[in-house]
Formats: structure tokens, C-alpha cells, sequence
């Protein structure tokens, strides 16, 4: 519960910090749309009266903006300018001031987003039905959940290099490619399909999209995966974690 509350405030105090940035929050929006929307035009282009293609890409919009991730600017610079000194000598878990601020953006995202995705849904007269939308709600709550921690754990390294912001960006465009960006996870070829949905990339974008158009089988199975993910993600950063503070106290910072 403590851990909870503070987590609480740390978003409040984030979201009224950005409050005064609703153009950058603007320019984000557009950016993190502008993928799925030239996916939506090339597809359509592609498999042109296909109503399961439309539906995807503009449910991909929404999900792109609810999941963004910014941890190698909101973790990775306090280690690099020193800060995260003082987070170490809270009594509270590091992550989380990364989280409250990952979740007050996602919130700033979705309420410049969310109109935008009503806007281009209206515009290509894609429709959805609801208990759709409502399966694909707990793997929407997973997908963020595991770009976060991917995009952490990708940020941890900026215990060991300077180059932090050249690693995330090696892992957004694995999430692009195998994400279900670039393509629908159908539409790859048979063994990338294969390795797109074995790894978390498809998890991260792809699978709640699929799942609230109605272009994905199986979707159980796909989020029991998911929620393996997230378990394996979690480990791996709590090792990091505890390595790279290690590091980071041993050479006298």
C-alpha cells in the first residue's frame, strides 16, 4: 500500500510537471502516431477491402500511445548527471519515480491521442465490437506493463555506457519490425511469423491491437505468454538493477 501511495503522488506530481507542455506532449502524439498511420495507409494499399487491416492499424495507434515508454531519458540521465544519488537515499524503490513519470506522460498521451485515434477511426470508417475491446483490455494492461520494463531495462544500461539512448533505440526498432508495426504478425513471412510471436516485441503492440480488431486466434494462449514475459522481464531487471548499482556505488559516485 505505501509503495502504492507514492506511486500515486509520483504520477500527480508528473502529470501537473507536463502540464505545462502540451505542445511537446503534442509533437510526441504525432510522433508515435505517424508509424501505425503510414502502416495503415501501406496496408490498405496492399489488401485493399481489408476491414481486419483497417481496424488493426488504427486500434495500433491507440495502443502505441497507451504503452510509450521514455526510460532512457527519464532514468538514464539521472544516472549520467549524478541525481539518482539522492533517489538511492529515499526510503522507496528507485523505480518509482520512472514509473509515476511513465504513467503521467502515458495519461497526457492518451488524452491528446485517444481523439486522434476516434478522429482516424470515424475517417477510414473502421468499427469495432465491444467485447472485442473488452478481451483485448487486459493484454492492453500487459503490453504496457512489458514496455516498460522493457524500455528499463534497455535504460539500466546506463550504468556500464554513455550510449544508452543508441540501445533503446535499437529496441524500438525491434519492437517496430517484429512489433506489428511494420506488419501485421499474419501478414510475415512463415518463420519470422513464428519468431515475431515467441518473442515480446508482438506482445508489447501488436497482440492487444489484433486482439480489439478481430484479426488474432488463439488470443489466450498469446497473453499467457505475454504475462511470462512480464515475469522474465522483471527478473532480468532486478538482476541489472542490482549489478548496476553495484557498480555505480563501487566507483565512488
Amino acid at each position: 500500500m505505501r509503495t502504492s501511495r507514492l506511486l500515486a503522488l509520483a504520477v500527480r506530481h508528473q502529470f501537473l510537471e507536463w502540464a505545462g507542455t502540451w505542445w511537446f506532449t503534442a509533437s510526441l502524439v504525432v510522433n508515435y502516431a505517424i508509424g501505425p498511420l503510414i502502416g495503415l495507409v501501406v496496408w490498405s494499399a496492399a489488401l485493399p477491402g481489408d476491414a481486419g487491416v483497417v481496424r488493426y492499424f488504427v486500434a495500433l495507434v491507440a495502443v502505441h500511445l497507451l504503452t510509450a515508454s521514455f526510460e532512457d531519458y527519464t532514468f538514464a540521465e539521472s544516472v549520467y548527471d549524478g541525481t539518482i544519488g539522492h533517489q538511492l537515499l529515499k526510503p522507496q524503490p528507485v523505480v518509482v519515480g520512472p514509473a509515476g513519470a511513465n504513467l503521467a506522460i502515458r495519461l497526457w498521451l492518451s488524452l491528446f491521442g485517444l481523439p486522434l485515434t476516434v478522429v482516424v477511426a470515424l475517417v477510414t470508417g473502421a468499427s469495432y465490437r465491444w467485447q472485442a475491446v473488452l478481451l483485448a483490455f487486459p493484454s492492453l494492461v500487459l503490453a504496457a506493463v512489458l514496455r516498460f520494463l522493457w524500455t528499463w531495462l534497455l535504460a539500466l544500461a546506463a550504468f556500464w555506457t554513455e550510449r544508452v539512448h543508441a540501445i533503446v533505440a535499437f529496441g524500438n526498432i525491434l519492437v517496430f519490425l517484429l512489433g506489428g508495426i511494420a506488419a501485421p504478425l499474419g501478414e510475415l513471412p512463415g518463420s519470422w511469423r513464428t519468431v515475431a510471436a515467441l518473442l515480446p516485441c508482438h506482445a508489447m503492440l501488436g497482440l492487444p491491437a489484433g486482439i480489439a480488431a478481430g484479426t488474432l486466434s488463439g488470443s489466450g494462449t498469446a497473453v499467457a505468454l505475454q504475462a511470462g514475459w512480464c515475469v522474465i522481464l522483471t527478473a532480468a531487471a532486478v538482476v541489472v538493477w542490482r549489478s548496476g548499482v553495484r557498480r555505480y556505488t563501487a566507483v565512488g559516485a
